[in-house]
This record gives C-alpha cells, structure tokens and sequence, in this order.
C-alpha cells in the first residue's frame, strides 16, 4: 500500500527543497518512491539538476520523479472525453473553430494532476509517493476540485447522461452543437468513479498526509495558520510543519541581528499554535542545494526523526454524532473567527462558508428530516446541532 505526503506552503518557502529531501530519505530507507510535481512551474529538474519531465525518469536506486503535464495526462488517458468536449467546442453553435483545441473548463489542470497521482497509487509499483504542490492558494484549488466536481457528477450525470442521449440528434441538427458520444460519456463516467475513489484516498489518514512548510516571518505564518484552517475545513490531515530557512545562533553578524530575533519570535508562535504536530526545523544554508549532495543535505540535518514517515492517526473531516435532542455534527477549524463563518442548507448538503471558501457537507439520508437548530465555534471546533422537524415529532 502506498504512502501518500502532499507538501504545501506559500510560494518561496522551499517546499520542492523539502519535499525532495523527504523523497531521497525514502530511498535511502530503501522504499520505492516517486517525487512528484504538480506546480506548473516545475523545478525539480533546477534542483537535481537532470531532465525531468511528464514520463517518469529514474534518479537513482529506489527514486523515480516526474513533473506532470496535466494536458498530456488529459490526451493519453481520456481522450474520448477530450475529443468531445473540443468537438462540441468547434461546432457551428459555438463556434470556437480552431481555438477549440487551446479551450479547458477551469481547474481541469488541476483535477488530473491529481488523478495521475491516485493511478500512480493503484499502480502498485511505489511504496511512498511524494508530492510537491503549487503555492498555498493553488494548492487549496487542487485540493477542493475532486469534492466540488464531485457533488456536480453527483446531482447532474445521471440526469446530463440521458439528456445527451436523448437531446444529441436535436442539437445536431436544429443548434449545430455536437454533444458528447457514448465513448465520451463513458470516459465522463469514469472520471466520475476515479474522483469518488480519489476523494477517499485524499482524505484517508492512513494513506495521505499534506505537510506545511513555511518560514519564520509574518506574512508566510498568518498565510500558514490561514492553509492550516482550510485545509481542516476540507478535511486534509495535516501532520507536519516545517519551519524553513532558520539562522544558526552561531551566527555572529550585526547586519542578521534583526532578523534574528525576527525570527525567534515567529518560530515561538509557530511552535505555540502547532503544538500538537511535529515541528521540523531547517537551517538556512550557506548557499544553494542542488543535486543530489545539496538535497541530502537537508535530510541529514532535518529529517533525522525515525517517525517522519510515521502514519497519521489523528481524526480529521467531519464527524457525526447522536445526541439527547437529535445529533451533533463536529468539524475541526483551527484559527477561524465566528464572524467569518456562515452555515445554510441545500437539499440534503450543509453549505459551510469560511471567507473567500466554500465546502459543501453532504448530509447523512437520517438528517433528511432534521433542521439545525443551533451552531456554536468554540476551542476551534465548530458544533452543528440538528434536532428533528416539528411536524415529524408530531408523527412519532
């Protein structure tokens, strides 16, 4: 079974630094282990200082990488899919002609990174798949797509998918619009399974753990505490921190004597609001790792702990459970205000609001019949209170 280890962080922080550490200390470990990039703007050929690109190449014994290309991912694997959606595109009721092969619904990119990731678990050929993902912001996208999507397949397939077959011949011949065909239905409805396959493996807290690598300097620690909270909004468990780029005390130098204390002071709040998780701490280097030797560097000095591997027990996501008056429903956001927040319902799916962030809860078919009566934030856990309808308790 393969172990899965996402690292985030704002953008600079050393996070493909970092993740290759982790992935040559797998290897050495003597577990197979691929290293992967999912940021558009690949480095892990700048850092090992070899080509890699979107076929898997080999770095040395136990340690493949390889940097995604979500389009070739789209061209090989789901073809079917992708000529039907460049050829309804290209239709007489569109329009888009030859743009048509240049055109992606928002967020594709994102979406078959991630699937390439998850066939690269059921390949069964690794033991540790290293993951190193876009800055925070885009890495909060990728991470949200699969549930988003997801909810999407859920409520409107099976209706699209006899609305295609039904409606094909109309739109051919009365809005010169080509729909999808059975092969590129078919590949729509297997990309609906994978992403009900990859939702579990995401947040599966044996399988998956997303890491956060950040610097002791303001801003990078409130955008850290900010990834921290969403990330426990959607369920990710996050299982490390890694402060990066620490000056040594040693360091006798009054130009760095500012940012000194700059930086105890953010390492002392980073080591106070993460308390409860591993902290990883990564000096600042004389100059820059490259190549093999650079990066082993980071692993010899950093990642001597025996447990960096360890598998995550913590509970995470959402959890519910039966009360007095009905049931109770308790999701974990670390650092969220009451203020920011906001709850409705659609349906049978609780709609939690989080600032610019929006997660929607399916609820379990027993709440079909219950209203929530009651919401309450306190020591960063959120409490949904759901008690039965009037008119249901009438019929009991």
């Amino acid at each position: 079974m393969s172990r899965i280890f996402i690292f985030t962080g704002k953008g600079g922080v050393g996070k493909s630094s970092v993740a290759s550490a982790h992935a040559r200390k797998s290897a050495a470990e003597g577990k197979r282990t691929i290293l992967v990039s999912t940021d558009m703007a690949h480095n892990l050929s700048d850092i090992f200082e070899v080509p890699i690109g979107r076929e898997i190449t080999n770095l040395s014994e136990n340690l493949d990488a390889l940097e995604i290309d979500p389009e070739y991912v789209m061209r090989t694997d789901y073809q079917h899919f992708m000529q039907s959606f460049q050829e309804m595109l290209a239709s007489p009721g569109i329009g888009m002609g030859e743009d048509a092969d240049t055109v992606m619904f928002p967020g594709l990119e994102e979406l078959f990174s991630l699937l390439k990731i998850a066939d690269l678990d059921a390949g069964g050929a690794y033991d540790r798949i290293i993951v190193d993902c876009a800055p925070t912001g885009d890495t909060l996208a990728l991470l949200k797509f699969p549930e988003l999507l997801g909810w999407y397949f859920e409520h409107l397939f099976p209706v699209g998918k006899f609305a295609v077959r039904v409606l094909s011949p109309i739109a051919k011949h009365k809005y010169k619009l080509e729909l999808p065909d059975g092969k590129g239905m078919n590949d729509i409805e297997k990309l609906y399974g994978k992403l009900i396959e990859l939702q579990r493996l995401l947040k599966d807290n044996s399988k998956t753990s997303v890491r956060i690598v950040t610097i002791p300097e303001k801003m990078v620690v409130e955008e850290t505490k900010r990834n921290y909270m969403y990330l426990n909004l959607f369920g990710y468990p996050v299982d490390g921190i890694y402060i990066n780029r620490i000056l040594p005390e040693s360091l006798d130098n009054r130009f760095f004597g500012e940012w000194k204390k700059i930086q105890k002071k953010y390492g002392d709040e980073l080591a106070q609001v993460f308390a409860q998780k591993p902290i990883y701490r990564i000096p600042w280097y004389e100059t820059d790792l490259r190549g093999m030797h650079g990066i082993d560097r980071i692993a010899g000095d950093a990642l001597t702990d025996m447990d960096v591997f360890r598998v995550n027990k913590e509970i995470s996501g959402e959890i519910f459970e039966k009360t007095k008056e009905g049931y109770e429903m308790k999701i974990s956001i670390p650092f969220a205000e009451k203020d920011d927040l906001s709850l409705t319902t659609n349906g049978a799916d609780l709609i939690l609001r989080l600032g610019n962030f929006k997660r929607s809860i399916p609820l379990p078919s027993t709440l079909t019949t219950y209203d929530i009566t009651s919401a309450k934030l306190e020591k960063e856990q959120l409490a949904v209170c759901f008690s039965p309808r009037m008119d249901e308790k009438k019929d009991a």
